[in-house]
């Protein structure tokens, strides 16, 4: 997959998390800008692109802002990695870094984060329902693991504004993995403390998104990557 004009990329997921082990996964997370004369014609050029091996998502940079500004929790961490999880950083891409603290929203944050959290537990209660299995057991781990960071990251967002990647103690994560394999309404029960947690905290976050910046953003990278052919009419 070749795309061009990609103003940031980095590795996300569990590499990020510190959850990662042998055998893991690495994914990449990225964003570029369409070329602005492209976005004039009758058929847009396509806003994201998918790829395996290696596993990487590029989102165009307006889709990038639509779905941050909704609160979505895989695109909002390439603007809160650890600086050496970066793979390519440009100037546009350190000025979105730069206003990551205006994206978020208290309404778009719970209910994004909760709301992913709630689909984690879903898959692992489906999986639970079936025979028991070795890789059934490691998939309702994993679940878990997601489920318990989504609601530790989503809550840090709601209550402080800020997002830390890396978790606290990786090894509590693996061990709360084991114990929903073995138990999964232990799951459930941390799913149930932090809606309790989200709905007895008053956030620091505006209820609704401001896309003041994203706006001004985004059309400062759309006459960076204007090129005027001069043509005649």
């Amino acid at each position: 997959m070749t795309v061009t004009n990609i103003l940031l990329s980095g590795i996300v997921g569990s590499t990020a998390y510190g959850l990662a082990r042998e055998g893991s996964d690495v994914d990449r997370l990225g964003m570029f800008a369409a070329p602005t004369e492209e976005l004039h014609g009758l058929h847009t050029p396509k806003e994201s692109h998918v790829s395996t091996a290696p596993d990487r998502t590029l989102h165009e940079a307006a889709k990038w802002c639509r779905l941050a500004l909704g609160g979505n929790p895989t695109v909002m961490e390439l603007v809160w990695l650890p600086d050496e999880l970066y793979e390519v950083r440009t100037p546009l891409g350190d000025e979105l870094v730069g206003i990551r603290g205006t994206l978020p929203s208290a309404r778009r944050v719970r209910d994004a984060y909760l709301g992913y959290a709630t689909q984690q537990f879903r898959k692992l209660a489906n999986r639970s329902d079936g025979t028991p299995s070795a890789e059934t057991g490691r998939r309702i781990a994993k679940n878990a693991r997601h489920l318990k960071r989504l609601c530790a990251q989503g809550y840090e967002l709601y209550a402080t504004g800020q997002l830390t990647i890396r978790v606290d103690d990786p090894e509590s994560y693996h061990r709360f993995g084991e114990q929903v394999a073995a138990d999964p309404e232990a799951a459930l029960s941390l799913l149930r403390d932090f809606e309790e947690k989200f709905t007895g905290t008053r956030s620091v976050l505006p209820e609704q998104p401001d896309e003041t910046a994203a706006e001004a953003w985004l059309r400062r990278v759309r006459r960076h990557f204007y090129a005027a052919q001069g043509e005649p009419a």
